[in-house]
């Protein structure tokens, strides 16, 4: 018996879905990673993204309207988006951002959606999610690319223009990660369809979780076909199905919502019972049945990289403005909290974050902007940004304290520290992510012989056992270079590799070509050990995605500053970098310790480490000194500070203008709060109880004059109202700032 054979016998085979699963996509810089080479120079070739000038006048026209006429206080206390919202969408054609002009599409780049929905983002989640779904996984994007000439034709110019609003429905009550298991079915048969006997399916489903169902007006649905008297194929189960199914369609239910954490957007369920429907509406028509699983994966694999991610990083850039500018202008114990260093810990974590966010957004849509669909960056990219942008939130919470637990219109906070966990469930709930997708996808895509070494495993074809000791060769060799280059470089570090022109980027481009070869032999011996287990050892693999993913955002964030920051910035951007990266290289290091102290066979992992040289931590660290430096960066008003919080419109009146306007204020007055600070701890003066009592004090004491009291107390009058929070009679009604004034004075 050949070791091929013996190998049958103990590795599982790969299922269909899961097949199709691994065969979706692109592979991308992932595999450099993986593989231990990270492609530093496949990385600096990329094209920079920019937005078109048609779509910079997009989100100057009618994004900043939309943003207007957003009061998302009162959306979340309505049972209904507002007509006039949703009108608007439809006009200005918000849905079609990704549908070809073709057809009467925008046509936008995945940089310009992801930026768009990341404004809109900002201001109201609801909307943004509303705005998103119709441009991410659903029936636009199937039937682009899968469609009949037909389908497209009649479709898509009616999608664009908001005739009509779709919705995919995949999810059901049994089968929600294991997509590929859904109950509902489809079963091939006759039956009448516009007075005519036609071919068709008899399709029954349930689902549920399915967004803008309770408004939609055409249903994309995902069912399995069956094919009892087999009038298409000796086969009975055929497979996965997508299908498109106007809703006035006889038998089809919508309309029933959900209320996912309260946030308003149209979430609900669709049901039908022995639904008749015509081969025709299936996308593609019936030579796609089947290839459903295939159409979702691989679209799913290119939109999972846009929306969600763009999410996580307009969470990140309001928690970071939001912060920022309370911690200047909000004061305890005679100074502002942004000088207490308990604080200023929390505030440069959000900062380099921030910079760790935006540079993963960039890069990962410039890489579909590429025509790539990078199956496992999209995953990284949606799993660590919806992560990070619920880490950061929590500590622009913490911040905020009190001022950030009052809901209300000048709450910045509050909408998206509720609606934060939705976007940790859909696309792939992020456990599944990354405990089964990064890794689990990364080791058969990215491994160079790995996938056709399975194939050749299971295969029945004639001279399997040659290839199968040709392709175990080449797999040796590999490791065996792998495992010498780690050891190299464990042994004589200084010989790693770095090509930057910029001399502060250049440790940390050695620094991760160092961990990415540790992995190349971690992955290695993993497989080697454990074989067919490691898809059970799912906190052992995910460690090693972790590895994956965080190298990634490392080298996102090189990419960033090296592209993005202007040079004359680069100064006031480097402690943003130096958090940024060395964050992503710690986390990507006790990744792998977490790894080795884990690894069920000791020997093996003694190996691992000697061949590795891995015994104590050697990734550079985030010391207090960098703490203070960004903390005091962030407080500062920089072009660098204004880039890594664009996608915050600040709109008039709003919580981010009243914030705004107190902190700018204060920045323009730091030189005469000097003074003022200046004479009370001399005792020129003496404080009153309130500041404008002491500012009247230093005037009378001429250490101020009348045009800088005046300033002073504009400034106050800002901050005051910065500080405030909202406020509400006893039957919950808001009082406005007027109001408020009147009953005080009253009172």
């Amino acid at each position: 018996m050949s070791l091929r054979t013996t190998l049958r016998k103990v590795l599982p085979t790969i299922s269909t879905t899961e097949q199709e699963a691994l065969d979706a996509g692109d592979v991308w810089l992932e595999t450099g990673i993986y593989q231990g080479k990270p492609d530093f120079n496949g990385l600096r070739s990329i094209p920079v993204a920019k937005l078109s000038s048609e779509e910079q006048a997009f989100l100057d026209g009618p994004v900043a309207e939309l943003l207007n006429m957003i009061d998302d206080f009162e959306i979340q206390n309505s049972d209904h988006l507002p007509k006039d919202i949703l009108d608007f969408l439809k006009k200005e054609r918000f849905f079609s951002l990704i549908i070809p002009k073709a057809y009467g599409g925008r046509e936008f780049s995945p940089y310009a959606n992801s930026t768009i929905v990341g404004t809109i983002s900002t201001k109201s989640s609801g909307v943004a999610v509303t705005v998103m779904v119709p441009n991410s996984l659903g029936p636009g994007e199937l039937l682009m690319h899968y469609g009949t000439d037909e389908q497209r034709a009649f479709w898509l110019p009616r999608l664009a223009n908001g005739t009509d609003i779709p919705c995919f429905a995949l999810t059901s009550p049994e089968a929600g990660s294991d997509a590929g298991g859904i109950p509902d079915e489809g079963i091939v048969t006759m039956g009448d369809y516009q007075g005519k006997r036609v071919l068709g399916l008899e399709v029954t489903w349930d689902k549920r979780y399915i967004t803008l169902a309770p408004i939609a007006t055409v249903l994309g649905l995902a069912f399995k076909v069956k094919d009892p008297e087999k009038l298409l194929s000796p086969e009975q189960n055929l497979g996965i199905t997508c299908a498109l199914i106007p809703h006035d369609h006889k038998g089809v239910e919508l309309g029933n919502r959900h209320k996912p954490m309260g946030v308003n957007f149209y979430n609900g369920t669709t049901r039908g019972d022995k639904v008749f429907i015509p081969m025709e509406f299936i996308i593609g028509g019936q030579k796609n049945i089947g290839n459903g699983w295939k159409m979702l994966v691989s679209c799913l694999g290119a939109g999972r990289g846009i929306s969600l991610p763009a999410m996580g990083a307009s969470t990140a850039q309001v928690s970071f403005k939001s912060a920022a500018e309370y911690c200047a202008v909000r004061e305890q114990f005679g100074l502002s909290i942004g000088q207490f260093e308990g604080i200023q810990e929390k505030l440069a974590d959000i900062a380099g974050k921030a910079f760790l966010q935006e540079s993963m957004r960039v890069l990962t849509t410039e890489g579909l902007g590429m025509g790539l669909k990078p199956a496992i960056v999209t995953a990284i990219a949606k799993y660590h940004m919806t992560e990070i942008g619920r880490d950061v939130l929590n500590s622009a919470m913490d911040i905020q304290a009190g001022k950030a637990i009052q809901f209300g219109p000048q709450n910045t906070l509050a909408q998206g520290y509720i609606a934060q966990p939705i976007g940790i469930t859909v696309e792939g709930a992020n456990i599944l992510t990354r405990n089964l997708m990064i890794f689990g996808q990364g080791v058969m895509r990215c491994h160079p012989y790995l996938q056709d070494m399975v194939e050749t495993i299971h295969s029945d074809a004639p001279k399997s056992d040659a290839k199968f000791n040709k392709i175990l060769r080449n797999t040796v060799g590999y490791s065996v270079s792998n495992s010498l280059r780690s050891f190299s470089l464990g042994l004589m570090p200084f010989t790693a590799k770095a090509s930057s022109r910029f001399s502060e980027v250049r440790p940390y481009e050695k620094a991760i070509n160092k961990l990415a070869s540790k992995l190349a032999v971690y992955a290695d011996f993993s497989l080697l050990v454990l074989g067919g287990k490691l898809k059970q050892a799912e906190m052992l693999s995910a460690r090693l995605g972790d590895v994956m993913s965080y190298l990634y955002a490392a080298m996102a964030s090189i990419r960033y500053y090296e592209q993005k920051v202007a040079d004359e910035n680069k100064v006031q951007a480097q402690a943003y970098f130096h958090y940024a990266i060395r964050w992503s290289l710690q986390q990507a290091e006790q990744a792998l310790f977490k790894f080795l102290d884990n690894f069920p066979s000791a020997p093996s992992k003694h190996f691992m480490k000697l061949i590795t040289l891995t015994y104590n931590e050697k990734m550079p660290k985030i010391s207090d000194d960098l703490v203070r430096e960004l903390a005091k960066q962030a407080q500062l008003d920089t072009q660098i500070k204004k880039q890594l919080t664009h996608l915050v419109k600040v709109t008039p009146n709003s919580g981010h203008d009243i914030n705004e306007q107190a902190y700018l204020a204060k920045l323009d007055c730091l030189d005469l709060l000097a003074k003022v600070k200046k004479a009370l701890k001399s005792k020129t003066i003496t404080s009153g109880t309130k500041f404008n009592f002491t500012l009247n004090n230093a005037l009378t004491a001429k250490v101020i004059t009348e045009g800088e009291l005046e300033k002073l107390l504009d400034y106050n009058t800002k901050r005051e109202r910065a500080i405030s929070v909202d406020e509400f009679d006893f039957d919950m009604n808001l009082l406005t700032k007027d109001t408020t004034e009147v009953e005080r004075k009253i009172a």
